[in-house]
């Protein structure tokens, strides 16, 4: 929220420089973004009057305007807004003159007339349109008729003053007003401030109870009033008003709306106004939207309602979303005569709900969301009703009607000077820690040391004793605070076992050559839908902050192919990468999704540089799966570890994939990425892993890992064998590992025969078997016995012929 200086200069003795109250602010209360002046790098830009005016003779939209500007004979200046008029006041800025985005304004000839200068619009000495009034954003602003001519035109406009943009956090939101940061100041310098209070006059011929009444849901505005005032003038906003709603960032309508915007900034309370002539009936309704409702907002949109917006009906129709913006059908306008002014106190959660559902961000839900002083209603509205009555000869109906009210109350909260200065480390005494809270404007009880401390209700943020302790902290400095060394015994940090097994994922991919990688967990809803180890429902986000991040993955593998496409696209084209991080799956009747920690890996190109004595060779699926293995060894898995070729992945090529099981559960998949998907993603042959890497966290892990090294023999024994082409070496594996005794270590694949000399559906396999005993010498008896018997159940169970 940006502060006029010289606004907060009106309730309190400031004598420091606004850079210097910028700050104290930060290092007292809140961020203060910056403290700057809307001139800030502007000269020459003067008052300039319009004395004569005629076209340009070679433009149709141009004009030759002779403007005074303080000097004895007028300057020529040619002008193409088409507002120009004589005798009105504007912004001159002459020959030499610096505008805002550091332009200069030189002499120079239009269409062959010479022009000394330039008659400009808000925008053009760095306003933003956004707070231009609407009369003026295509044209030349139009000064009060009684500013000097040639006199500097930043006073009539406010930009001699510094602004003070302060940036309230979310516990904070009593500084989001004139008010609150005064009262914030006050207590940081002392004083007491000089705040103004409304004093309405009432009509008594009037009531307003006889005009509207209110039926409100307690539970959506815990607080609800409304006033009347009856025959209003509608007519441009006094120009200190004017100023300082823009330089807060508001544009200026008329004095009905100003007013309810005015007090909004100078309060902290959100207020709007009606056209009480536009309503359907008598009543305005407080309530949740019904099915099918429309509104049209102030901002000329079409909105369907929510269920969940709490809205505030006529008698027929919904006419404002609550606390966050109102509808055009009830809008004040030129003809506007009666006005119903609204304060209340909504439901803070449906307001920010609401201004997201509704893409609605709005100064008054801002407020809303972070609270407004549910004491400081009454006098919000009073305020609102007074300037109306005074700007807009308006008759104020007498009272107030009430469709909810709160008994709002001071907090105790008590705290005793020992918990103060334990907390903070000093050695405050009973008048100084009294003296702080006085300053904030608390009321304060102490005995012995125990305050009893009344908390006023523009400060909703403090309820317990720590908030006072930060209370102290503050206004007695954080810089005077001591510095103090922890006095506690000190631990040792551990790292859980999940952490470990994270890590030691890690090390293991590391070691294997794989670089770390870290994806979005948003993507496309198409990606999002591809490599899920799972069925799983996608998880939509509402409010995205662009299509290509607006759903949760399910895979981390669409990342790591993002990176590959990414490296390829700039001529790197050996790719490995692995990715740890989470997941998450959804089941239909679910609303939040399930987060699972994977592990996945991709590889493309070549693993290993080509040197003097090796060739690179391209990856493969061999090399991926021995990667995997090399994890699962690595993390001490108990149970035997399997792979199964599988077509259960569309995303997967279905001849060069396979399921990967763990003491037969299935805890991910690897092979090669399929050649549609590659295509998609522009990128060359890729191979690919993703587990589950929460499952194997949660698995037995074999802690004995080492063991060590036999210092006897070791025997080997080749075994050749004929088998159907449908069996497969892990099956064999199997018959060997369980058949082959207590003293067989190591079974080793070393060839593999197809072809013409062998029958169409048969296949050649060769292994070699290591036996060895760490206790003693083998011999060959014992080895021969293991040995046969590998071969008798290898030819029962697999109808092996040993060659």
């Amino acid at each position: 929220m940006k502060i006029p200086y010289k606004w907060l200069k009106e309730y309190l003795d400031l004598d420091v420089s606004a850079a210097e109250l910028g700050e104290k602010i930060e290092r007292t209360a809140v961020e203060v973004d910056s403290v700057a002046s809307p001139s800030a790098g502007m000269k020459k830009v003067v008052v300039g009057e319009i004395v004569a005016m005629e076209p340009h003779p070679d433009s149709d939209h141009l004009n030759i305007c002779q403007v005074n500007i303080g000097e004895a004979e007028p300057t020529q200046i040619v002008c193409g807004a088409p507002n120009a008029q004589v005798g009105k006041k504007v912004i001159a800025a002459l020959s030499g003159a610096r505008i805002a985005d550091n332009i200069k304004i030189k002499k120079s000839k239009m269409r062959g007339v010479q022009s000394n200068g330039m008659l400009c619009a808000l925008q053009e000495i760095g306003f933003p349109e956004s707070v231009v009034p609407k009369e003026y954003v295509d044209g030349i602003y139009f000064l009060p008729d009684d500013a000097v001519p040639g006199a500097s035109v930043f006073p009539y406009l406010g930009m001699d003053d510094d602004l003070i943009d302060i940036d309230v956090t979310p516990n904070r939101g009593d500084m989001l007003s004139v008010y609150g940061t005064t009262y914030e100041l006050a207590a940081i310098y002392d004083q007491t401030p000089r705040l103004n209070h409304p004093d309405v006059p009432e009509n008594t011929d009037q009531k307003a109870a006889d005009l509207i009444t209110a039926n409100v849901d307690k539970d959506l505005a815990a607080i609800y009033k409304l006033r009347v005032v009856q025959n209003i003038e509608i007519k441009p906003s006094p120009m200190w008003m004017q100023i300082k709603l823009w330089d807060a960032g508001i544009r200026p309508i008329n004095n009905v709306v100003d007013a309810t915007n005015y007090i909004m900034l100078k309060y902290g309370q959100p207020l709007h106004a009606f056209d009480l002539d536009k309503f359907h009936g008598k009543q305005v309704n407080v309530r949740l939207a019904q099915p099918n409702e429309t509104l049209t907002t102030l901002d000329g949109n079409d909105h369907e309602t929510n269920p969940n917006d709490i809205v505030i009906a006529s008698e027929d129709a919904p006419i404002m979303f609550a606390g966050v913006m109102g509808g055009l059908n009830t809008e004040i306008d030129d003809t506007t005569k009666n006005v119903v002014i609204e304060a209340a106190v909504f439901d803070p959660i449906r307001v920010r709900k609401t201004a997201q559902r509704q893409n609605l961000h709005t100064d008054a839900s801002q407020r809303f969301e972070r609270g407004v002083n549910h004491g400081g209603v009454q006098e919000a509205l009073d305020a609102a009703a007074q300037l109306m009555h005074d700007q807009a000869n308006g008759q104020v109906a007498q009272g107030t009607v009430t469709g909810s009210d709160q008994d709002v109350q001071p907090v105790l909260v008590d705290i005793t000077i020992d918990r103060i200065n334990k907390v903070l480390g000093t050695e405050l005494s009973v008048a100084e820690v009294t003296s702080i809270f006085t300053r904030l404007g608390f009321g304060v009880e102490e005995h012995a040391g125990l305050y009893s401390v009344s908390i006023p209700s523009r400060r909703w943020d403090i309820t317990i004793d720590a908030d006072l302790i930060e209370e102290v902290a503050r206004i007695y400095g954080y810089d005077n605070l001591p510095t103090t060394l922890p006095t506690g015994q000190m631990t040792l940090g551990v790292l859980s076992p999940a952490q470990r097994q994270i890590r030691a994922t890690r090390t293991s991919l590391e070691a294997a050559g794989l670089n770390q990688a870290i994806s979005y967990s948003l993507t496309t809803e198409k990606k999002a839908a591809q490599f899920a180890l799972q069925p799983t429902a996608l998880t939509k986000l509402a409010w995205p902050m662009s299509s290509d991040h607006a759903f949760l993955r399910t895979s981390l593998i669409s990342g790591l192919l993002d990176d590959v496409a990414y490296n390829e696209a700039r001529k790197v084209k050996n790719v490995a990468l692995y990715e740890q991080g989470r997941v998450f799956y959804r089941e239909d009747d679910q609303i939040r999704p399930t987060e699972e920690e994977h592990v996945a890996g991709v590889l493309t190109g070549t693993l290993n540089d080509s040197t003097w004595n090796d060739h690179e060779a391209k990856v493969d699926f061999y090399q991926m799966k021995g990667i995997v293995e090399h994890l699962l060894r690595d993390l001490a898995v108990v149970g035997p570890v399997e792979f199964e070729a599988t077509a259960d992945y569309p995303d997967m090529h279905p001849g060069r994939t396979a399921a990967i099981f763990v003491h037969g559960h299935r805890v991910g998949f690897v092979g090669q990425v399929h050649p549609r998907v590659e295509k998609q993603w522009k990128i060359s042959e890729t191979y690919t892993f993703e587990m589950n890497l929460q499952m194997l966290i949660d698995m037995q892990k074999s802690d004995d890992q080492y063991n060590p090294i036999s210092k006897y023999p070791a025997i080997t024994r080749d075994i050749a064998m004929l088998v159907d082409a449908n069996v497969t070496n892990q099956q064999v594996l199997e018959v060997i590992k369980k058949r082959g005794g207590a003293h067989l270590t190591q079974v080793k694949l070393f060839d593999v025969y197809t072809g013409s000399k062998l029958p169409a559906d048969k296949k050649s396999l060769a292994y070699t078997l290591t036996y060895q005993d760490k206790t003693k010498t083998l011999v060959d008896e014992d080895v021969t016995k293991a040995f046969e018997k590998v071969e008798k159940f290898l030819e029962s169970e697999l109808d092996a012929e040993i060659r």
